[in-house]
């Protein structure tokens, strides 16, 4: 098995990828490191399939016959909270832009090698079990609810409230909340955010750290043009405010 650790044998994973021969070759060596994998090969039934089964996880390719993978991701946001995997042969910035806005948790250029799939597989599934760390300097049990006035982020429970109305987040966006909230008070480095989340190291190009701090700021009753709560801190990185 690769010589690393077996994932845990309930987490079920959806591949939507139209090249049958790519998707049984993946599906056979996702299978061989303990996963349970199902596949469709057409875009048009994608999203049928993610209402009714509710994987735990989605690879996602972006080029799809009947729907490509930028609508499918978007369509299924409101009814499906797990994590999503683009994959895509384009190497435009703005794809990954647009797959991340569309609420996709994570992409991968393709051709992508089976090894680096299952990785990022194990990281996001292993990110929904254990919220990422707060910080380690201050030492003690990690309180596992924050509350900031109106906005409360549970990492037990992974949801969050405003003003006692449910916040509508990705697996990757409460992720980067948690990060952020916990740090309260701190600026976070994008080198320190994208390696606690992404277990990889920073390259200095990835916009996704970004893109998902724009996307939470308005769920969290944030300013985009003018934030109180998440502020940039320019050439530094971001702050989450305490009292905002």
């Amino acid at each position: 098995m690769d010589g690393v650790e077996q994932t845990n044998e309930s987490w079920r994973i959806l591949i939507v990828e139209d090249d049958e021969r790519l998707a049984d070759l993946t599906r056979e060596y996702l299978e061989s490191n303990g996963l349970t994998v199902s596949l469709e090969t057409h875009g048009g039934a994608a999203v049928e399939r993610i209402r009714n089964e509710q994987p735990d996880l989605v690879v996602l390719d972006l080029m799809l016959p009947g729907e490509d993978g930028l609508s499918i991701c978007r369509r299924v946001r409101p009814f499906y909270a797990g994590p999503i995997i683009m994959l895509t042969a384009r190497t435009d910035d703005l794809d990954q832009v647009l797959g991340l806005e569309m609420g996709a948790d994570d992409y991968i250029g393709k051709p992508v090698q089976p090894r680096v799939l299952l990785a990022r597989i194990r990281a996001m599934l292993r990110r929904m079990e254990t919220a990422p760390a707060g910080n380690p300097e201050e030492g003690g049990e990690e309180p596992a609810r924050l509350q900031f006035n109106d906005l409360v982020v549970d990492r037990s429970m992974r949801e969050a409230w405003l003003s006692e109305v449910s916040i509508d987040l990705t697996s990757a966006e409460f992720d980067l909340l948690w990060l952020l909230a916990s740090n309260a008070g701190r600026v976070l480095s994008r080198e320190e955010i994208f390696t606690a989340l992404r277990g990889i190291e920073y390259d200095g190009q990835d916009r996704s750290i970004d893109v998902r701090v724009s996307r939470i700021r308005p769920k969290i009753g944030d300013d985009p043009i003018h934030p109180r709560r998440i502020k940039t801190v320019r050439s530094k990185g971001y702050l989450f405010v305490k009292e905002a």
